[in-house]
């Protein structure tokens, strides 16, 4: 059978499986899916099916299996590293018509969602009870909560909250030869291997997502939001571990250099930052109104301690948004200062931030481009945003290789190579930066338990070329446990 006939039999049999209108084939529309948020490498894929169901995903995927075509997951395409792009022409498999929150317990504190349910939209819908879902990844308004599992994303209040990991109780998961299993419970306790935690971050390399538990929170009764300008980074970065020492521990803590704030406040959301000030720092307290007072004076003494040019506290809830706003605009706002950027994610102890810092702007010097550093301050997630311009020839790679050697400052001094976006394509070969070749080969041999002929999102996290796989059957699949 000729190529083209055998692809026309696969949009066939996959549009008998869901139905009309159901799978996209024909390749102009098919270049809306060639790259998620990570654009330097892009891939066409040979469709995009949209299931609408657990049933219906567990059918592609088995009929998928069957034939040996491998297929990629995808949510909203936010992901900043790769995860998502069918690189050498795989079947996407888009989640974004499974966006149901399908229950919500109050008393029992958790809601259960499917994986295309936006981050945002479940804490408007349990808004009104006093509740909502703590990950706030800054592109909270767009992307799906099934994504977030998938990268195990952050966002700046996990310096007190944590991460995706930590909010996520159980998961229905359909294994990348169709079987359906649960693992976890609404209680969050895993009985025997923690199969909840190995899944989630896994970038959908293990099968794919199409239920989950999460957990809510009551919202704190007070917040305040304190807002800091200082001359330099280093005296930002200095106040920044200070406050923590003190034992305060905010919400988020959040910084942004020179570059970063000329770029939001170009956005739709400008403070009115003056134009010469070096440093942003954003610090948010919340919890039981009592002692809230106290930290917040605590926090802006520190920032006096520290030279700060202006520090105060929002008048109220309209100025926090304002700030909260333009801070997480900042990736998008990029597009006032360059044609294209690179984001990386890098982590580092809080301790040496003005020397990775420092590091990173001679990085930018030695390689020509501008690094604007928008970061987590109080983990020590940096988000060094690389400015470059894709049609002068050979700035892409200068910037691939930028970003390369920042991360590289990040493992040098005991950090890692990505905090909340993933590895996906674009971190491979940065793998070797933390990871011994025992240790990759040891996570190889967990994947090829669940993804033995790796069809599900092929080629990505780990460095290739890969040692020869023994193809052998799976070891074994998990229980289901009833949830």
């Amino acid at each position: 059978m000729r190529r083209d006939a055998s692809h026309r039999k696969m949009i066939e049999d996959l549009e008998r499986i869901l139905g009309p209108g159901r799978v996209l084939s024909d390749p102009l529309r098919l270049l809306a899916y060639e790259c998620d948020g990570y654009t330097v490498q892009k891939g066409r894929p040979s469709a995009v099916v949209f299931p609408g169901s657990t049933e219906e995903v567990a059918a592609v995927v088995r009929y998928l299996h069957r034939h040996r075509i491998p297929f990629v997951p995808r949510g909203a395409g936010t992901g900043l590293s790769g995860g998502a792009t069918a690189l050498n022409g795989e079947v996407v498999i888009s989640l974004v018509r499974m966006n149901r929150i399908l229950h919500i317990d109050y008393e029992n504190r958790y809601a259960i969602v499917e994986p295309g349910v936006v981050n945002r939209k479940l804490s408007e819908r349990t808004a009104s009870r006093g509740y909502y879902y703590a990950p706030d990844p800054s592109s909270q308004q767009a992307c799906t909560i099934g994504g977030n599992v998938g990268e195990n994303a952050g966002g700046p209040h996990c310096l007190k909250y944590g991460v995706t990991t930590h909010h996520v109780l159980a998961l229905e998961w359909v294994l990348p030869d169709g079987e359906v299993a649960l693992v976890g419970g609404p209680n969050g306790d895993d009985i025997g291997y923690d199969l909840r935690g190995l899944v989630i971050g896994s970038e959908g390399t293990l099968g794919i997502v199409t239920r989950i538990w999460v957990r809510l929170l009551k919202k704190p009764a007070g917040v305040r939001t304190v807002l800091a300008l200082f001359d330099t980074v280093e005296d930002a970065s200095r106040a920044v571990s200070e406050v923590i020492s003190r034992g305060i521990v905010p919400g988020a803590l959040e910084m942004m250099d020179r570059l970063a704030i000329r770029a939001v406040e170009a956005g739709a959301y400008p403070v009115g930052y003056p134009e010469d000030i070096e440093a942003v720092l954003l610090l948010e307290l919340d919890g039981p109104e009592e002692g809230l007072e106290e930290q917040a004076r605590e926090a802006v003494d520190v920032c006096r301690r520290r030279r700060v040019r202006d520090v105060r506290v929002a008048s109220g809830e309209a100025e926090r948004a304002l700030w909260w706003n333009n801070r997480k605009t900042a990736f998008g706002a990029m597009g006032n200062l360059s044609p294209d950027y690179l984001v990386q994610d890098g982590v580092i102890p809080r301790s040496a931030l003005p020397e990775v810092l420092a590091r990173i702007a001679e990085i930018s010097r030695d390689s020509g481009l501008r690094i604007a550093n928008v970061f987590h301050a109080g983990d020590g997630n940096l988000h060094p945003l690389i400015l470059f311009d894709s049609r002068n020839p050979g700035e892409t790679e200068r910037a691939v290789e930028t970003g390369s050697r920042v991360l590289q400052v990040c493992a040098d001094v005991g950090g890692s190579i990505t905090g909340e976006h993933g590895v996906g394509l674009e971190k491979i070969n940065e793998m070797a930066k933390i990871f011994s070749p025992r240790d990759l080969d040891y996570q190889m041999k967990i994947r090829e338990v669940w993804n033995p002929e790796e069809l599900c999102n092929p080629g990505k996290i780990f460095p290739r070329p890969a040692r020869c796989i023994d193809r052998q059957p799976p070891l074994g699949r998990p229980a289901s446990v009833p949830v």
